[in-house]
């Protein structure tokens, strides 16, 4: 088994939304169809310990999580498709590198200092109240989930560029502590790539509530593009397109020429009515065959287990004579 050459990861804290398939999952889609590249595609699960507590949950999320990859067309024939938990060595690496990685590093990571600024927003005595190790350390994990298939290139958004940079550091350290072992990874930006607004006008995410889930009924996909906020501007009064949650989501499903199309009828004037029905139409319908597919294959969870199961062992195929090289850099190896 090669190394990856794309290696990308959803974390299963939840259902799948619109702004994960514009971001993580279409992408991948697309690239594991390249039958010249070796590309590594798998649940987080270990991830969602830091901020979700509900094991069914956990459960469900990489259900709907691996049915909406598969739904929507990934070729886990062609890659290497996995649950994080399923490769006993990524934890391993993750205390290996833990033991080499700096503090120091650790506390300039986005999420950690933002945690500290809520806590002495609120005047709070302890600035680490609430913090936990998992939360911390949480850009050592995916370090070791790069690391552990020597991945040349990782797809992010811009909010996660600092975690690969901060993995390329972690992999450099280790290279002249112990031997050249890690490939430092590429930082794949996609300029072009929508980072999708909720409900409320914020970034998409199930942290706000204000996602739009992937393959809910027809019915409740209407009724939650109903609820985007506008703004009072009337029917015919001129809009601007590059301020909208409407067209911004519209934009990261249609081509070019659509979407060149769609911001002229908004400077001419157009209904908020007119609009959120056909960006209902336009989306139902690119969604409509992958949900029926996506429904059949939630009430099938053993033959995902089963595509997961043997993704794994193609990773394993790496994972576990790396590791063995890793240890024998460390020193920790037969005596014999």
């Amino acid at each position: 088994m090669k190394n990856a050459d794309f290696l990308t990861g959803i974390t299963t804290s939840g259902t799948p939304h619109l702004g994960n398939y514009v971001g993580a999952i279409r992408p991948a889609v697309e690239t594991s169809r390249d039958k010249q590249l070796n590309s590594y595609y798998f649940l987080a699960d270990y991830h969602s310990l830091i901020k979700n507590h509900d094991p069914k949950l956990r459960q469900q999320s990489a259900l709907e999580i691996a049915a909406a990859w598969i739904a929507l067309g990934l070729d886990y024939e062609n890659c290497v498709f996995y649950r994080q938990s399923d490769i006993p060595e990524i934890p391993e690496l993750t205390w290996i590198l833990t033991c080499l990685t700096a503090k120091g590093l650790m506390n300039r990571a986005h999420a950690y200092k933002a945690a500290v600024a809520d806590n002495e927003q609120e005047q709070d005595n302890d600035p680490d109240k609430g913090i936990t190790m998992g939360l911390f350390s949480y850009p050592i994990l995916m370090a070791a989930d790069i690391l552990m298939f020597n991945a040349k290139k990782v797809p992010v958004g811009k909010d996660q560029v600092q975690h690969l940079e901060m993995t390329r550091d972690i992999a450099a350290r280790f290279n002249h502590m112990y031997q050249n072992l890690f490939v430092l990874p590429e930082v794949v930006v996609d300029e072009t790539s929508a980072v999708l607004s909720g409900l409320d006008g914020r970034k998409m995410s199930k942290s706000y509530h204000n996602y739009i889930p992937l393959f809910d009924t027809e019915k409740n996909l209407r009724k939650l593009i109903m609820k985007i906020q506008t703004n009072s501007l009337g029917p015919e009064e001129p809009k601007d397109p590059d301020t909208c949650t409407l067209f911004s989501i519209y934009q990261a499903f249609a081509t070019p020429k659509q979407t060149k199309e769609m911001a002229a009828r908004y400077r001419q004037g157009i209904s908020w009515g007119t609009m959120k029905n056909e960006l209902f139409e336009y989306i139902n319908e690119i969604l409509k065959e992958p949900r029926k597919r996506y429904d059949e294959l939630i009430k099938a969870p053993s033959d995902i287990d089963a595509i997961l199961k043997k993704g794994a062992a193609k990773a394993r195929e790496f994972s576990v004579p790396f590791l063995e090289q890793i240890r024998k850099a460390i020193g920790i190896s037969s005596l014999g």
